[in-house]
């Protein structure tokens, strides 16, 4: 793809998102949405390879279907109420269209079934734009009429996506896929407290988005898209590789790293909105989850010398690591200190 090509696709991405984010009508936000989905399509499918075709296509006829829910629950919100204003959705039944069109787009529970294949078919760069970047307006959406949705639904579907990320994410040897799964158990903590308390949704988001960009970026830099090639990656860069597995210890959740921040905070709002049981049963979902990441952990970094693996090593090289894969892996392991500071900022 040519410079100029991915630059104008980049930008209408930037666009849509913007748009979106700072829309009060709801026209305007479901015209952002698809100028979002437009401008992804080709960076999905630019390798021309049948795969990244099929993620193409399973990818246009979700979000279309999904776009046009958003647009016929907010049409008939605004034929009962009159209102077109996103803040302003009140009718029971649009409101449930909406959480249905929203969970569509990010990938919730029952709706998830696009999405582990999209990221298998796409290249890591263009999966680290699904898995961030092509959130922010569908949660901003969620942000914005968070006090309209239905709480049994959403922490219905929280506890499915939790579940099913963990249990899904067992199984697979193919990396974009865990973290595609990995991505829907985020999403499930996410959903669970948007209702109760948005701006920690929006904080776990960033982190999310943080963790997992600093993951996306570290295995581009490495060529790594299966276990068994996780395996001999030490040998490229050493340090590198000890950083991604503290890395992945964050996206689990561990302390004393910065993935354990969000989880503490939600599980205290639970605790304080008597939600305990429901806190409780997300919370050992989670192991399923830490499972997978311990064995990426165990793949990039403590399969060393003497324990012998089937397959060639690499050869060493000295190419210089991008600043920001640094900066970014810094951050996903050490702001659990900073935590005072920023549940006084929410």
């Amino acid at each position: 793809m040519n410079p100029q090509a991915k630059l104008i696709f980049t930008s209408s991405l930037i666009l849509g998102t913007t748009i979106t984010v700072s829309s009060n009508h709801w026209v305007t936000a479901w015209a952002g949405l698809e100028i979002n989905t437009l401008a992804i399509l080709p960076l999905i499918s630019k390798s021309h390879h049948p795969r990244a075709i099929e993620a193409a296509t399973k990818y246009f006829l979700t979000q279309a279907a999904a776009s046009a829910l958003l647009l016929f629950s907010s049409m008939t919100n605004a034929w009962h109420t009159g209102q077109w204003d996103i803040t302003q959705m009140t009718h029971p039944t649009s409101c449930l269209i909406l959480t249905s069109a929203l969970a569509m787009k990010l990938g919730l529970v029952p709706f998830h079934f696009w999405f582990p294949e999209v990221l298998q078919g796409s290249p890591l760069t263009t999966g680290l734009l699904l898995s961030t970047a092509m959130k922010l307006p569908p949660i901003a959406l969620l942000y914005m009429t968070a006090q309209s949705l239905n709480p049994t639904m959403l922490t219905g579907m929280a506890i499915l996506s939790a579940a099913l990320g963990g249990w899904m994410g067992l199984n697979q040897t193919q990396i974009r896929k865990i973290l595609a799964f990995s991505s829907i158990s985020h999403l499930g903590w996410m959903a669970i407290i948007l209702v109760y308390n948005p701006k920690l949704t929006l904080l776990n988001f960033y982190l999310y988005t943080l963790m997992t960009a600093a993951v996306f970026l570290t295995l581009n830099t490495t060529n790594t898209t299966k276990l068994s090639t996780l395996m001999t990656t030490w040998t490229k860069a050493p340090a590198l590789n000890a950083m991604l597995m503290l890395t992945l210890l964050s996206l689990a959740g561990l302390p004393p790293l910065t993935g354990f921040l969000p989880k503490w905070l939600i599980i205290q709002e639970l605790t304080k909105q008597d939600m305990a049981p429901a806190a409780t049963i997300i919370s050992l979902l989670s192991l399923l989850g830490l499972f997978f990441y311990l064995r990426l952990a165990y793949c990039a970094t403590i399969t060393l010398p003497p324990h012998t693996t089937n397959h060639m090593k690499l050869w060493h090289t000295n190419k210089p690591i991008p600043s920001s894969i640094a900066i970014l892996t810094v951050l996903s392991t050490t702001l659990l200190p900073l935590s005072p500071m920023i549940s006084a900022a929410i």
